[in-house]
């Protein structure tokens, strides 16, 4: 438990300066990207699910006795949950805007191409709804561990537990989450897919057109192709390790701290690693649009 405090204030750090990086880059008057606004959520997401998460397991909060600990065990569970609801959302609409940015004016993908954010925001009030819906369970089942040996829970936090609901009940939310999972990651996959088809056929067309000696710089476009297909990368091998992590506690209802401290950093590594990538991203656009824009005052200056 104690390494998830590192790993929270590195997380919540680089999700901070990435929001205010995009926040800076909207005020300076730049044209927005239609990524930004994915990029913003997904940061503002990850700090939100880190503090909840770090509520959780400190003992500090739990000494106050104005707040019932049922209260705060529910309502930090609930919004632990939905921000990791959430984390999966923000990152498939990411992959997905990203994969029709790029796609050139004859492909299908272009009949989707938007030229407002009005419909993204709608798009994430939708998810905000339907996150916060397929997680309700947890208000009604999130306790305060009353006793670590008692039967018949499931330990979270040392301080909070999850009283296992009846088999209908659980098997519906499961099937439900499971469902709203499967969907998500299939279209990060397709769109994955499409980005990397699409920059090695741009690469093979920019050799042929090229002499073997030469190499084209990629586009700031590619850049941020690569940068998120990194991203869903990382998201998808933590996810899957987590997957299984849980649903072997899950399914044996372990209390062992090594184990759930294990699946604890790895529910919130996407959330730590995540700003790192995109951070890493934005600063390779910039400086390449530093440099450009110094080549065209140079070639000005010369030609006045």
């Amino acid at each position: 438990i104690n390494a998830f405090y590192p790993q929270a204030g590195i997380g919540i750090s680089a999700n901070t300066f990435l929001l205010c990086l995009h926040t800076a880059a909207v005020l300076v008057g730049n044209k927005p990207r239609l990524t930004d606004i994915p990029v913003t959520h997904l940061a503002l997401t990850h700090i939100l699910m880190l503090l909840t998460m770090g509520l959780l397991v400190s003992t500090d909060i739990w000494e106050t006795q104005d707040i019932p600990g049922d209260f705060k065990c529910k309502v930090l569970a609930f919004l632990n949950r939905v921000m990791r609801g959430l984390s999966i959302c923000t990152t498939c609409v990411l992959s997905v805007l990203q994969a029709i940015t790029i796609s050139p004016s004859g492909s299908w993908l272009a009949h989707f191409k938007l030229k407002s954010t009005k419909p993204i925001v709608g798009l994430f009030m939708f998810l905000w709804a339907l996150t916060m819906s397929l997680s309700s369970n947890l208000l009604l089942c999130t306790v305060v561990t009353p006793n670590k040996t008692q039967p018949g829970l499931l330990f979270l936090t040392e301080c909070c537990s999850f009283l296992l609901m009846s088999y209908r009940s659980r098997t519906l939310f499961l099937a439900f989450m499971a469902f709203r999972d499967l969907l998500f990651l299939g279209l990060m996959v397709l769109s994955s897919a499409y980005m990397i088809i699409f920059l090695h056929r741009h690469k093979q067309r920019s050799k042929s057109l090229h002499s073997p000696h030469f190499f084209p710089r990629s586009s700031p476009e590619q850049r941020a192709t690569h940068t998120i297909l990194l991203l869903i990368s990382c998201f998808e091998i933590l996810y899957c390790v987590d997957c299984i992590i849980s649903l072997f506690t899950g399914t044996v209802c372990t209390s062992d701290p090594i184990l759930l401290g294990l699946q604890m950093l790895l529910a919130n590594g996407y959330g730590t690693i995540s700003p790192l990538v995109l951070i890493s991203g934005d600063t390779q656009i910039i400086k390449s649009k530093k440099k450009k824009k110094t080549k065209e005052s140079s070639s000005f200056s010369v030609f006045k």
